[in-house]
Protein backbone atom coordinates (compact mmCIF):
# COMPACT_ATOMS: atom_id res chain seq x y z
CA UNK A 1 0.00 0.00 0.00
CA UNK A 2 1.60 3.51 -0.95
CA UNK A 3 1.28 6.80 0.96
CA UNK A 4 1.71 9.83 0.79
CA UNK A 5 3.14 13.07 3.07
CA UNK A 6 3.01 16.36 2.57
CA UNK A 7 5.44 18.79 3.12
CA UNK A 8 4.32 22.29 3.39
CA UNK A 9 6.33 25.05 3.21
CA UNK A 10 3.69 27.84 3.79
CA UNK A 11 5.40 31.04 3.72
CA UNK A 12 6.52 30.15 0.15
CA UNK A 13 2.64 28.60 -0.97
CA UNK A 14 4.75 25.42 -1.73
CA UNK A 15 4.40 21.76 -1.23
CA UNK A 16 6.73 19.12 -0.80
CA UNK A 17 5.56 15.23 -0.77
CA UNK A 18 7.30 12.27 0.52
CA UNK A 19 5.90 9.30 -1.40
CA UNK A 20 6.38 5.85 -0.83
CA UNK A 21 5.62 1.96 0.14
CA UNK A 22 6.45 -0.33 3.32
CA UNK A 23 10.49 0.08 2.58
CA UNK A 24 11.50 3.05 1.02
CA UNK A 25 10.15 6.28 -0.93
CA UNK A 26 10.93 9.20 -2.89
CA UNK A 27 10.66 12.84 -2.35
CA UNK A 28 9.30 14.74 -5.04
CA UNK A 29 10.50 18.81 -4.46
CA UNK A 30 12.31 18.94 -1.28
CA UNK A 31 12.72 22.28 0.04
CA UNK A 32 16.17 23.65 1.01
CA UNK A 33 15.96 22.45 4.73
CA UNK A 34 16.10 19.25 3.98
CA UNK A 35 16.18 18.01 8.02
CA UNK A 36 12.21 18.21 7.61
CA UNK A 37 12.00 15.62 5.35
CA UNK A 38 14.74 13.51 6.41
CA UNK A 39 12.40 13.77 9.82
CA UNK A 40 9.23 12.83 7.82
CA UNK A 41 10.66 9.88 5.98
CA UNK A 42 11.91 8.44 9.83
CA UNK A 43 8.77 8.84 11.17
CA UNK A 44 7.73 6.52 8.26
CA UNK A 45 10.43 4.07 9.08
CA UNK A 46 11.46 4.14 5.24
CA UNK A 47 14.49 5.27 3.29
CA UNK A 48 14.43 7.69 0.54
CA UNK A 49 15.21 6.05 -2.55
CA UNK A 50 15.09 8.79 -4.92
CA UNK A 51 14.99 12.69 -5.03
CA UNK A 52 12.82 13.67 -7.58
CA UNK A 53 12.68 17.53 -9.15
CA UNK A 54 9.72 18.49 -11.28
CA UNK A 55 11.85 21.27 -12.73
CA UNK A 56 14.28 23.57 -11.86
CA UNK A 57 12.61 26.07 -9.82
CA UNK A 58 12.64 29.75 -9.85
CA UNK A 59 10.87 30.81 -6.37
CA UNK A 60 13.12 28.85 -3.78
CA UNK A 61 16.45 27.10 -3.86
CA UNK A 62 16.27 23.52 -3.76
CA UNK A 63 17.31 20.75 -1.12
CA UNK A 64 17.30 17.97 -3.94
CA UNK A 65 21.20 17.62 -4.53
CA UNK A 66 22.18 17.55 -0.83
CA UNK A 67 19.52 15.57 -0.05
CA UNK A 68 20.75 13.22 -2.60
CA UNK A 69 24.25 13.26 -1.09
CA UNK A 70 23.15 12.96 1.87
CA UNK A 71 20.97 9.35 1.51
CA UNK A 72 22.71 8.10 -1.51
CA UNK A 73 19.08 8.24 -3.62
CA UNK A 74 19.51 8.61 -7.04
CA UNK A 75 18.73 12.18 -8.35
CA UNK A 76 15.99 12.54 -10.82
CA UNK A 77 15.92 16.00 -12.90
CA UNK A 78 14.59 16.65 -16.47
CA UNK A 79 16.84 15.55 -19.40
CA UNK A 80 16.39 19.10 -20.83
CA UNK A 81 17.18 20.94 -17.66
CA UNK A 82 20.47 22.39 -17.97
CA UNK A 83 23.04 22.09 -14.83
CA UNK A 84 26.40 21.14 -13.27
CA UNK A 85 26.30 18.73 -11.67
CA UNK A 86 25.67 14.64 -11.47
CA UNK A 87 22.28 13.80 -12.03
CA UNK A 88 19.71 11.22 -13.47
CA UNK A 89 18.39 12.57 -16.62
CA UNK A 90 14.46 11.74 -16.69
CA UNK A 91 12.98 11.83 -20.16
CA UNK A 92 9.03 11.30 -20.88
CA UNK A 93 7.74 7.77 -20.53
CA UNK A 94 10.81 7.05 -17.89
CA UNK A 95 9.54 4.91 -15.37
CA UNK A 96 11.39 4.10 -11.83
CA UNK A 97 10.47 1.39 -9.32
CA UNK A 98 10.44 3.07 -5.83
CA UNK A 99 9.16 0.01 -4.03
CA UNK A 100 7.34 -3.00 -4.06
CA UNK A 101 4.54 -2.21 -7.04
CA UNK A 102 4.81 1.00 -6.97
CA UNK A 103 6.37 3.58 -9.19
CA UNK A 104 7.05 7.04 -10.80
CA UNK A 105 6.23 7.57 -14.42
CA UNK A 106 7.46 10.43 -16.26
CA UNK A 107 5.43 13.25 -18.42
CA UNK A 108 6.54 15.92 -20.04
CA UNK A 109 4.37 18.80 -19.09
CA UNK A 110 6.11 22.08 -20.67
CA UNK A 111 4.91 25.72 -19.73
CA UNK A 112 6.43 26.18 -16.15
CA UNK A 113 10.05 25.84 -17.94
CA UNK A 114 10.46 23.89 -21.41
CA UNK A 115 11.96 21.28 -19.77
CA UNK A 116 9.09 20.88 -16.73
CA UNK A 117 8.18 17.27 -15.84
CA UNK A 118 5.25 15.64 -13.72
CA UNK A 119 5.30 12.29 -12.28
CA UNK A 120 2.35 9.81 -11.97
CA UNK A 121 2.50 7.35 -8.65
CA UNK A 122 1.50 3.91 -10.09
CA UNK A 123 0.31 0.93 -7.91
CA UNK A 124 0.50 -1.89 -9.87
CA UNK A 125 -0.04 -0.28 -12.60
CA UNK A 126 -3.11 1.60 -11.45
CA UNK A 127 -2.96 5.39 -11.34
CA UNK A 128 -3.05 6.93 -7.78
CA UNK A 129 -1.76 10.18 -8.05
CA UNK A 130 0.31 13.03 -10.08
CA UNK A 131 2.77 14.98 -9.01
CA UNK A 132 2.50 18.32 -11.15
CA UNK A 133 4.88 20.59 -10.36
CA UNK A 134 4.15 24.06 -11.57
CA UNK A 135 1.82 22.68 -14.17
CA UNK A 136 -1.71 21.81 -13.15
CA UNK A 137 -2.31 23.74 -10.41
CA UNK A 138 -5.45 24.22 -8.70
CA UNK A 139 -7.53 26.16 -10.42
CA UNK A 140 -5.05 27.55 -12.13
CA UNK A 141 -0.86 26.93 -14.21
CA UNK A 142 2.26 27.66 -13.20
CA UNK A 143 3.49 30.98 -14.41
CA UNK A 144 5.04 30.76 -17.62
CA UNK A 145 7.48 34.30 -17.78
CA UNK A 146 10.29 32.63 -15.66
CA UNK A 147 12.65 31.58 -17.86
CA UNK A 148 12.69 34.12 -20.76
CA UNK A 149 10.54 37.36 -21.78
CA UNK A 150 10.82 35.59 -25.58
CA UNK A 151 9.34 32.55 -24.56
CA UNK A 152 6.85 33.74 -22.40
CA UNK A 153 3.38 33.34 -25.18
CA UNK A 154 5.19 30.07 -26.36
CA UNK A 155 5.62 28.70 -22.76
CA UNK A 156 1.80 29.40 -21.95
CA UNK A 157 0.83 27.78 -24.89
CA UNK A 158 2.54 24.81 -23.87
CA UNK A 159 0.97 24.96 -20.19
CA UNK A 160 -2.83 24.64 -21.92
CA UNK A 161 -1.40 21.84 -23.98
CA UNK A 162 0.10 20.34 -21.52
CA UNK A 163 -2.47 20.67 -18.72
CA UNK A 164 -4.99 18.69 -21.92
CA UNK A 165 -2.36 15.72 -21.72
CA UNK A 166 -2.84 15.20 -18.52
CA UNK A 167 -6.62 15.53 -18.69
CA UNK A 168 -6.60 13.18 -21.04
CA UNK A 169 -4.23 10.64 -19.65
CA UNK A 170 -5.20 10.34 -16.55
CA UNK A 171 -8.37 9.18 -14.41
CA UNK A 172 -10.62 11.63 -13.29
CA UNK A 173 -10.01 10.23 -9.99
CA UNK A 174 -6.40 11.16 -9.90
CA UNK A 175 -5.27 13.14 -7.07
CA UNK A 176 -3.42 16.27 -8.68
CA UNK A 177 -0.48 17.15 -6.43
CA UNK A 178 0.84 20.42 -7.30
CA UNK A 179 4.05 21.75 -5.44
CA UNK A 180 2.92 25.63 -6.44
CA UNK A 181 -0.22 27.51 -6.10
CA UNK A 182 -0.79 27.67 -1.92
CA UNK A 183 0.29 31.58 -2.22
CA UNK A 184 3.17 30.97 -4.03
CA UNK A 185 3.84 33.74 -7.05
CA UNK A 186 5.34 30.94 -9.44
CA UNK A 187 1.04 30.28 -9.37
CA UNK A 188 -0.33 32.49 -13.08
CA UNK A 189 -3.26 33.59 -11.03
CA UNK A 190 -4.69 32.90 -6.68
CA UNK A 191 -5.58 28.73 -7.07
CA UNK A 192 -9.16 28.60 -6.07
CA UNK A 193 -11.28 25.36 -4.79
CA UNK A 194 -9.36 24.52 -1.50
CA UNK A 195 -6.35 22.87 -1.03
CA UNK A 196 -7.19 19.58 -2.84
CA UNK A 197 -8.03 18.30 -5.94
CA UNK A 198 -8.45 15.93 -8.87
CA UNK A 199 -7.82 15.81 -12.44
CA UNK A 200 -11.86 15.98 -12.48
CA UNK A 201 -12.53 18.54 -10.82
CA UNK A 202 -10.37 20.60 -12.84
CA UNK A 203 -11.69 19.91 -15.80
CA UNK A 204 -14.82 21.49 -14.85
CA UNK A 205 -12.99 24.69 -13.12
CA UNK A 206 -9.69 25.39 -14.53
CA UNK A 207 -8.78 28.15 -17.12
CA UNK A 208 -6.59 26.02 -19.02
CA UNK A 209 -9.09 23.24 -19.31
CA UNK A 210 -12.43 25.13 -20.06
CA UNK A 211 -10.97 27.91 -22.27
CA UNK A 212 -10.00 27.65 -25.58
CA UNK A 213 -5.62 28.19 -26.21
CA UNK A 214 -6.19 31.64 -27.60
CA UNK A 215 -8.05 32.91 -24.94
CA UNK A 216 -6.58 31.20 -22.35
CA UNK A 217 -3.43 32.78 -23.41
CA UNK A 218 -4.86 35.58 -23.53
CA UNK A 219 -6.14 35.84 -20.53
CA UNK A 220 -3.27 34.35 -18.86
CA UNK A 221 -0.98 36.75 -20.34
CA UNK A 222 -2.77 39.83 -19.14
CA UNK A 223 -3.24 38.81 -15.90
CA UNK A 224 0.67 38.40 -14.76
CA UNK A 225 2.33 40.47 -11.93
CA UNK A 226 5.60 42.12 -11.18
CA UNK A 227 7.91 38.43 -10.46
CA UNK A 228 9.71 38.89 -7.40
CA UNK A 229 13.14 39.96 -8.05
CA UNK A 230 15.26 37.14 -6.34
CA UNK A 231 13.52 34.59 -8.63
CA UNK A 232 16.55 35.86 -11.04
CA UNK A 233 18.63 34.35 -8.79
CA UNK A 234 16.87 30.93 -8.05
CA UNK A 235 17.13 29.50 -11.11
CA UNK A 236 20.99 29.75 -11.74
CA UNK A 237 21.73 28.95 -8.16
CA UNK A 238 19.47 25.72 -8.50
CA UNK A 239 21.38 25.31 -12.07
CA UNK A 240 24.57 25.61 -10.32
CA UNK A 241 24.27 22.86 -7.72
CA UNK A 242 23.21 25.06 -4.17
CA UNK A 243 25.64 24.52 -1.07
CA UNK A 244 24.37 22.30 1.92
CA UNK A 245 22.56 24.82 3.84
CA UNK A 246 23.78 26.43 7.18
CA UNK A 247 21.49 26.97 10.11
CA UNK A 248 24.26 27.64 12.96
CA UNK A 249 23.21 31.19 14.83
CA UNK A 250 24.84 33.86 13.25
CA UNK A 251 27.52 35.76 14.89
CA UNK A 252 25.66 37.75 17.83
CA UNK A 253 25.96 41.24 18.05
CA UNK A 254 25.36 44.33 19.99
CA UNK A 255 24.01 47.74 20.42
CA UNK A 256 26.82 49.79 19.05
CA UNK A 257 27.52 47.11 16.58
CA UNK A 258 24.08 47.21 15.12
CA UNK A 259 24.24 51.36 15.18
CA UNK A 260 27.67 51.04 12.77
CA UNK A 261 25.92 48.39 10.62
CA UNK A 262 22.92 50.66 10.17
CA UNK A 263 26.08 53.93 9.59
CA UNK A 264 27.08 51.34 6.96
CA UNK A 265 24.61 51.06 4.84
CA UNK A 266 23.68 48.20 5.78
CA UNK A 267 20.12 46.17 6.56
CA UNK A 268 18.72 45.86 10.28
CA UNK A 269 15.98 43.50 10.45
CA UNK A 270 13.40 43.80 13.07
CA UNK A 271 11.38 40.19 13.11
CA UNK A 272 9.07 41.18 15.77
CA UNK A 273 5.23 41.52 15.41
CA UNK A 274 4.65 44.76 13.95
CA UNK A 275 2.54 46.16 16.90
CA UNK A 276 5.40 46.00 19.36
CA UNK A 277 7.74 47.66 16.19
CA UNK A 278 5.68 50.50 16.10
CA UNK A 279 5.60 50.81 19.70
CA UNK A 280 9.66 51.34 19.79
CA UNK A 281 12.37 50.46 17.90
CA UNK A 282 15.94 50.89 16.70
CA UNK A 283 15.73 54.20 14.09
CA UNK A 284 16.90 53.04 10.73
CA UNK A 285 15.59 49.47 11.18
CA UNK A 286 12.70 47.89 8.98
CA UNK A 287 10.21 45.60 10.21
CA UNK A 288 9.93 41.89 8.52
CA UNK A 289 7.50 39.59 10.61
CA UNK A 290 8.67 36.84 11.43
CA UNK A 291 5.19 35.66 11.57
CA UNK A 292 4.26 37.29 8.09
CA UNK A 293 6.00 36.70 3.97
CA UNK A 294 9.01 36.85 5.35
CA UNK A 295 11.32 35.30 3.04
CA UNK A 296 9.26 36.56 0.15
CA UNK A 297 9.58 40.16 1.17
CA UNK A 298 12.79 40.67 2.49
CA UNK A 299 14.23 38.71 -0.92
CA UNK A 300 12.36 40.68 -2.82
CA UNK A 301 13.10 44.34 -1.93
CA UNK A 302 16.84 44.28 0.21
CA UNK A 303 19.53 44.35 -2.72
CA UNK A 304 20.75 41.12 -3.23
CA UNK A 305 23.89 40.25 -1.62
CA UNK A 306 23.35 43.60 1.12
CA UNK A 307 24.61 42.18 5.04
CA UNK A 308 21.63 41.96 6.69
CA UNK A 309 21.53 42.03 10.70
CA UNK A 310 18.35 40.00 12.43
CA UNK A 311 16.86 41.24 15.44
CA UNK A 312 14.99 38.99 17.22
CA UNK A 313 12.98 38.65 20.71
CA UNK A 314 13.79 35.10 20.84
CA UNK A 315 16.47 32.73 19.86
CA UNK A 316 13.51 30.31 18.71
CA UNK A 317 12.03 33.74 16.63
CA UNK A 318 15.73 34.25 14.83
CA UNK A 319 16.12 30.52 14.15
CA UNK A 320 12.53 29.93 12.46
CA UNK A 321 13.74 33.43 10.29
CA UNK A 322 17.16 31.60 9.27
CA UNK A 323 15.20 29.01 8.48
CA UNK A 324 12.85 30.83 6.06
CA UNK A 325 15.32 32.89 4.61
CA UNK A 326 18.36 30.04 3.50
CA UNK A 327 15.22 28.72 1.20
CA UNK A 328 15.77 31.68 -1.15
CA UNK A 329 18.77 32.23 -0.91
CA UNK A 330 19.82 34.64 1.82
CA UNK A 331 22.35 32.04 3.59
CA UNK A 332 24.17 33.75 6.57
CA UNK A 333 23.17 36.56 8.28
CA UNK A 334 25.58 39.38 8.94
CA UNK A 335 24.77 39.67 12.84
CA UNK A 336 22.23 38.79 14.77
CA UNK A 337 20.92 40.02 18.61
CA UNK A 338 17.84 39.17 20.91
CA UNK A 339 16.03 41.01 23.05
CA UNK A 340 14.27 44.12 23.32
CA UNK A 341 14.86 47.51 21.27
CA UNK A 342 16.75 48.65 24.90
CA UNK A 343 19.05 45.71 24.78
CA UNK A 344 20.20 46.99 20.53
CA UNK A 345 19.88 51.14 21.44
CA UNK A 346 23.51 52.75 22.21
CA UNK A 347 22.91 54.66 25.65
CA UNK A 348 21.93 57.59 25.43
CA UNK A 349 19.64 57.46 22.60
CA UNK A 350 15.68 56.78 22.95
CA UNK A 351 13.91 53.90 20.28
CA UNK A 352 11.56 55.65 17.36
CA UNK A 353 8.01 54.98 17.27
CA UNK A 354 4.60 55.56 14.97
CA UNK A 355 1.47 55.71 15.58
CA UNK A 356 -1.25 52.74 14.43
CA UNK A 357 -4.54 53.46 13.56
CA UNK A 358 -7.81 51.77 11.52
CA UNK A 359 -9.42 53.56 7.98
CA UNK A 360 -12.28 54.78 10.88
CA UNK A 361 -9.56 56.69 12.14
CA UNK A 362 -8.20 57.83 8.57
CA UNK A 363 -12.00 58.93 7.76
CA UNK A 364 -12.28 60.63 11.36
CA UNK A 365 -8.79 62.48 10.43
CA UNK A 366 -8.89 63.83 6.59
CA UNK A 367 -8.88 62.82 3.03
CA UNK A 368 -6.56 62.52 1.04
CA UNK A 369 -4.80 65.79 0.10
CA UNK A 370 -6.27 67.85 3.25
CA UNK A 371 -4.90 69.42 5.95
CA UNK A 372 -5.66 67.24 9.27
CA UNK A 373 -9.18 67.52 11.03
CA UNK A 374 -8.05 69.78 12.75
CA UNK A 375 -6.83 72.20 10.35
CA UNK A 376 -4.03 72.48 11.47
CA UNK A 377 -0.43 70.49 10.47
CA UNK A 378 0.79 68.72 7.85
CA UNK A 379 -1.51 67.80 4.39
CA UNK A 380 -2.53 63.92 4.59
CA UNK A 381 -1.21 61.64 2.01
CA UNK A 382 -2.45 58.11 1.78
CA UNK A 383 -0.02 55.31 0.23
CA UNK A 384 -1.62 52.08 -0.75
CA UNK A 385 1.35 49.28 -0.98
CA UNK A 386 -1.17 46.53 -2.61
CA UNK A 387 -0.18 45.02 -5.94
CA UNK A 388 -1.98 46.22 -8.97
CA UNK A 389 -4.31 43.80 -9.09
CA UNK A 390 -5.70 44.45 -5.77
CA UNK A 391 -5.76 48.36 -6.57
CA UNK A 392 -7.70 47.55 -9.68
CA UNK A 393 -10.59 46.27 -7.80
CA UNK A 394 -11.02 49.61 -5.72
CA UNK A 395 -9.08 52.43 -4.25
CA UNK A 396 -8.95 55.33 -2.15
CA UNK A 397 -9.67 58.52 -4.18
CA UNK A 398 -6.97 60.75 -4.37
CA UNK A 399 -4.50 57.76 -2.73
CA UNK A 400 -0.85 57.06 -4.03
CA UNK A 401 0.26 53.84 -4.99
CA UNK A 402 3.46 52.41 -4.81
CA UNK A 403 3.19 48.41 -4.19
CA UNK A 404 5.49 47.83 -0.95
CA UNK A 405 8.41 45.87 -2.87
CA UNK A 406 8.95 48.60 -5.11
CA UNK A 407 8.56 51.45 -2.17
CA UNK A 408 12.34 51.18 -1.24
CA UNK A 409 13.26 52.53 -4.77
CA UNK A 410 10.80 55.26 -5.20
CA UNK A 411 10.61 56.74 -1.67
CA UNK A 412 11.13 59.93 -3.54
CA UNK A 413 7.94 59.92 -4.73
CA UNK A 414 5.99 59.87 -1.91
CA UNK A 415 4.73 63.33 -1.76
CA UNK A 416 5.19 65.43 1.49
CA UNK A 417 2.91 65.35 4.59
CA UNK A 418 2.12 62.66 7.07
CA UNK A 419 1.81 59.21 5.24
CA UNK A 420 -1.01 56.68 6.71
CA UNK A 421 0.02 53.98 4.57
CA UNK A 422 -2.42 50.99 4.03
CA UNK A 423 -2.60 47.55 2.10
CA UNK A 424 -5.08 45.20 2.15
CA UNK A 425 -4.82 43.66 6.01
CA UNK A 426 -1.78 45.53 7.85
CA UNK A 427 1.63 43.03 7.00
CA UNK A 428 2.75 45.20 4.09
CA UNK A 429 1.60 48.36 5.55
CA UNK A 430 3.80 47.86 8.75
CA UNK A 431 6.83 46.97 6.15
CA UNK A 432 5.85 50.12 4.12
CA UNK A 433 5.87 52.59 7.26
CA UNK A 434 9.13 51.35 8.54
CA UNK A 435 10.50 52.06 5.30
CA UNK A 436 9.17 55.53 5.71
CA UNK A 437 10.28 55.59 9.37
CA UNK A 438 13.72 54.69 8.44
CA UNK A 439 14.00 57.77 6.18
CA UNK A 440 12.76 60.37 8.46
CA UNK A 441 9.00 60.34 7.02
CA UNK A 442 6.24 61.05 9.19
CA UNK A 443 4.15 57.92 9.31
CA UNK A 444 1.06 56.36 10.33
CA UNK A 445 0.47 52.70 9.94
CA UNK A 446 -3.22 51.75 8.98
CA UNK A 447 -3.39 48.03 10.82
CA UNK A 448 -6.98 47.66 9.09
CA UNK A 449 -8.68 44.73 6.27
CA UNK A 450 -9.10 47.02 3.15
CA UNK A 451 -12.54 45.91 3.61
CA UNK A 452 -13.22 48.62 6.68
CA UNK A 453 -12.44 51.57 4.07
CA UNK A 454 -16.09 51.86 2.44
CA UNK A 455 -17.43 50.74 5.93
CA UNK A 456 -15.27 54.30 7.25
CA UNK A 457 -17.26 56.06 4.56
CA UNK A 458 -13.64 56.70 2.90
CA UNK A 459 -14.44 57.88 -0.92
CA UNK A 460 -13.51 54.94 -3.45
CA UNK A 461 -13.02 54.88 -6.75
CA UNK A 462 -12.78 51.61 -9.03
CA UNK A 463 -11.24 53.80 -12.13
CA UNK A 464 -14.81 54.41 -13.68
CA UNK A 465 -16.98 55.81 -11.13
CA UNK A 466 -16.27 56.45 -6.94
CA UNK A 467 -18.56 55.46 -4.51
Amino acid sequence: MFFIDTIETEGLGNRSYLAGGAATAAVVDPPRDIDRVIAAAAARGVRISHVVETHLHNDYVTGGLDLARLTGAAYLVPAGARVSFARTPVADGDTVGVDDGIALRALATPGHTPHHTSYVLEEHGRVAAVFTGGSLLIGSVGRPDLVEPRLTEELARAQHASAHRLAAELPDETAVLPTHGFGSFCSASRSAGGDATTIGKEKSVNDALVKDVDRFVSDLLAGLEDVPAYYAHMGPANAAGPDPVDLSTPPLTDAADIAARLAAGEWVVDLRNRIAFAEGHVAGSFNFEAEGKIATYLAWMIPWGKPVTLLAESPAQLAAAQRELVRVGLDRPAAAATGTPRDWIPEGRGPRSFPRATFADLADRAVPGTRDGRGAGSPTVVLDVRRDSERAGGWIAGSVHIPVHDLHRRLTEVPPGTVWVHCAGGMRAAIAASLLDAAGRDVVAVDDSFDAAAEAGLPLTDGDRNR
